[in-house]
């Protein structure tokens, strides 16, 4: 028996405000209009009156876990590009406050690519025995990262959390995670980066510099049109080596379900695969980018409305900032899932 991470538990959570294209427009020189044509999103989340990466993760991990029955846990990634704080991670809070005790826990960043690289992490870790099940979450406030007076990025991110647990199991059964495909180049890192706050502007400022440092150094750049290139570049040929490792053809997968950062991208990339559009999941509209907890809750969606069906062949696939890029795939399997909405 071939052994693989097989997926049994899955759940998400959004803060309570949300933020339409209609509220923005009061403060921006924006539209509804100008958003949704450029990006698809029409509305997101965001997180307030101290609410934080931790406490989104808390809550989808919560609900990942009770849709998996509650199995003990030998080990919690989180996922998350956002964190509480510099030092520590987030993942060892988030495991106390669920009660799972002193086990593994600690933090990835890789930005939207987060879920993948967790995945991958996660499934590393129940191959070498590190842990017979992980609950890995990718968890998002990144809103507090995102300049507000900013037009081109304060549309289009949100904050949210998604969550899995993952068990050891039979590479056979519905659940089990396929081949993994991911990349990266570094080459291209500041296409999509915030400039201080790290050890670099801190040593070349002699601390923390708030009074040296730009406002706007605090807060995303994105270089956007390079960017849109390289996701679509990247994700195609990310999916599309996944695809050829686990022997599928396009004609196998019955939902595409990539990282929603741009509907453009999306369509794009089903287009170069070769998918049909109604193939293509998307969520976008409603809760915007939120990285790492992107396909969590685009998955979470499609199940819990039963558009997602056992049996169904899923693709997977996302990029982000780095830059970097990821893919798998999985036949999915019987899940109970609570609603987002």
């Amino acid at each position: 028996m071939a052994m693989a991470a097989v997926l049994m538990g899955l759940g998400g959570y959004l803060p309570p405000n949300v933020v339409s294209n209609e509220d923005l427009s009061a403060t921006l020189d924006t539209s509804d209009e100008w958003i949704s044509s450029r990006t698809g999103i029409r509305q997101r989340h965001r997180v307030t009156d101290g609410l934080s990466t931790r406490d989104l993760a808390i809550e989808a991990g919560a609900r990942a876990l009770k849709s998996a029955g509650h199995p003990a846990v030998g080990a919690v990634v989180v996922a998350t590009t956002s964190p509480d704080r510099l030092c520590p991670a987030v993942a060892p809070e988030v495991a106390d406050r669920l009660g799972l005790g002193t086990v593994a826990a600690f933090d990835l960043t890789s930005a939207c690519s987060g879920f993948v690289y967790g995945l991958a992490t996660a499934a590393g870790l129940i191959a070498t025995g590190a842990a017979d099940t992980v609950l890995f979450i990718g968890a998002e406030a990144f809103t507090t990262l995102v300049n507000p007076a900013d037009r081109a990025t304060a549309p289009i991110f949100g904050d949210g959390a998604g969550a899995v647990v993952l068990r050891r199991g039979d590479a056979a059964e519905p659940g089990a995670l396929g081949p993994f495909d991911l990349g990266s180049d570094g080459a291209r890192a500041d296409l999509l980066a915030i400039p201080a706050g790290g050890s670099r502007q801190r040593s070349a400022d002699g601390g923390p510099g708030q009074d040296t440092v730009a406002t706007e150094d605090w807060y995303l750049r994105m270089l956007g049109r390079p960017l849109y290139t390289q996701a679509v570049e990247r994700m195609t040929g990310s999916a599309t080596a996944a695809l050829g490792k686990a022997g599928w053809g396009v004609g196998d997968v019955d939902w595409f379900v990539g990282h929603q950062a741009n509907v453009r991208i999306l369509r794009a990339v089903a287009e170069e695969l070769g998918l049909p559009e109604e193939r293509m999941a998307v969520n976008i509209d409603r809760v915007g980018n939120t990285l790492a907890a992107s396909i969590p809750l685009l998955l979470n969606d499609l199940a819990a409305d039963g558009t997602l069906r056992p049996g169904a062949r899923v693709l997977v696939s996302a990029f982000g900032a780095g830059l970097s890029w990821g893919s798998t795939v999985l036949e999915w399997p019987d899940l109970s899932v609570e609603s987002l909405r």
